[in-house]
């Protein structure tokens, strides 16, 4: 057996295909969708990120503004710059960048976020509204997942998936997301007592734990799918999955592959998220 390889291209193609056109009507009628991007860091890997986003926005037509504090800047002055962007109109969209500066916390600072500008679902607003069935953003990584499985027809209801991780920014959000699509969920984490026994009952496996190789074959029933949502930076410069591609392709139905999966996926629906925001900030 050697798995499908479920490429997060096409489907990120697709997504950010329908942002354009959506930012293109709401520009025209006078809503330039506006994402602000928050950085407080000097961690190379994340400007990367950033330029990227801010790349993958100016094609989609969508301004991004970059607010650069410093990797020095206070968790008074980062939250006092959120509240600020948050009470402006013209931004549609906030992200807090991570890693933050030592003794500033995403989870408290990411509360001076406005819910409806909340486009990575980052607030403890925003998840606590996504578990109650009411109207947030999803953690876009966490959507991302879902986005990969609906592209390529994976079936959920009645199917028994187990995610490895309870992170608030992947774990436990993607464990809501597939339960409302009639999955049966197994949540494990690093106190799971003989992972691989779990792990190897399910029809789906989303790995995002942060560990590099760590899902290998034995972890994986024949024919599963598996999603790959690690972003393990390598030696060399590169990314390495939570999953150990060469052998778990030889066992499993599917794969995503990293780089090229979730990531693409997940920049793409940041933006859908901005223009998402901006054109309910135009009816109101």
């Amino acid at each position: 057996m050697s798995a499908t390889v479920l490429s997060g291209k096409e489907p990120a193609a697709a997504i950010r295909a329908e942002t354009s056109a959506e930012a293109a009507e709401l520009a025209a009628a006078g809503t330039p969708p506006k994402l602000a991007v928050v950085v407080a860091t000097a961690d190379e890997s994340s400007a990367w990120y950033v330029r990227s986003i801010a790349r993958s926005a100016e094609k989609a037509g969508i301004a991004c503004d970059i607010v650069d504090l410093g990797a020095d800047a206070t968790a008074g002055a980062i939250r006092e710059r959120l509240s600020g962007l948050s009470a402006d109109d013209a931004v549609h969209g906030i992200i807090l960048q991570t890693p933050l500066p030592a003794g500033a916390a995403l989870e408290d600072l990411a509360s001076a976020i406005a819910f409806e500008k909340d486009v990575d679902g980052a607030a403890p607003l925003s998840l606590g509204r996504l578990v109650a069935g009411l109207p947030a953003f999803a953690p876009a990584t966490a959507e991302a997942v879902m986005a990969i499985l609906d592209h390529y027809g994976i079936e959920l209801t009645g199917r028994h998936a187990v995610v490895v991780g309870r992170s608030t920014v992947v774990g436990k959000p993607v464990a809501h997301l597939l339960l409302d699509r009639n999955a049966t969920v197994t949540v494990c984490h690093s106190r799971t007592v003989d992972l691989a026994a779990v792990t190897s009952t399910a029809d789906v496996v989303v790995a995002a734990v942060g560990r590099a190789g760590l899902i290998t074959a034995e972890y994986v029933r024949p024919g599963a799918v598996v999603v790959d949502v690690g972003t393990n930076p390598t030696e060399d410069g590169g990314l390495a999955g939570d999953v150990d591609a060469a052998s778990v392709a030889e066992r499993a139905g599917a794969l995503t592959p990293v780089p090229g999966g979730v990531g693409p996926v997940t920049t793409a629906l940041l933006l859908r998220h901005t223009v998402q925001a901006a054109a309910r900030a135009a009816i109101r």
